[in-house]
């Protein structure tokens, strides 16, 4: 199975691309997925979710628990690139986007919990 999805009970995860140009990682994972019919897109980041603006940087930055594709395009939020957030819009797969370094956090991603930011369709 390809790395980075979740498949009927199944997990494996890798930071690798396709080595295809102009393709991301973003974009590769979101293939992937699609590929093998996963139920959602789990991104682990070195944030625990999406935010207005960069965290790290602003004390004020106002975190999400759900936004709907459109709302992370107009917004430009960086949670991944346009081609990835177009493609999982396109076919409706879930993004979720939590702390990859939180403990616990990919075991409680892979179970469902709810955790990060959830990117999904409008009033799903």
């Amino acid at each position: 199975m390809p790395s980075g999805t979740w498949r009927r009970g199944a997990w494996s995860s890798s930071a690798r691309a396709l080595g295809i140009p102009y393709f991301s990682t973003d974009t590769c994972a979101a293939q992937r997925a699609l590929e093998v019919g996963a139920e959602a897109l789990l991104k682990g980041t070195q944030v625990d979710g999406v935010y207005d603006s960069d965290p790290r940087k602003n004390p004020d930055a106002v975190r999400f628990d759900h936004l709907d594709y459109a709302e992370v395009l107009v917004r430009d939020l960086a949670v991944m690139d346009q081609t990835a957030i177009s493609l999982c819009k396109e076919n409706e797969l879930p993004i979720v986007v939590f702390d990859l370094m939180g403990e616990g956090n990919i075991l409680r991603a892979v179970r469902g919990e709810k955790i990060g930011t959830l990117v999904s369709p409008a009033g799903k």
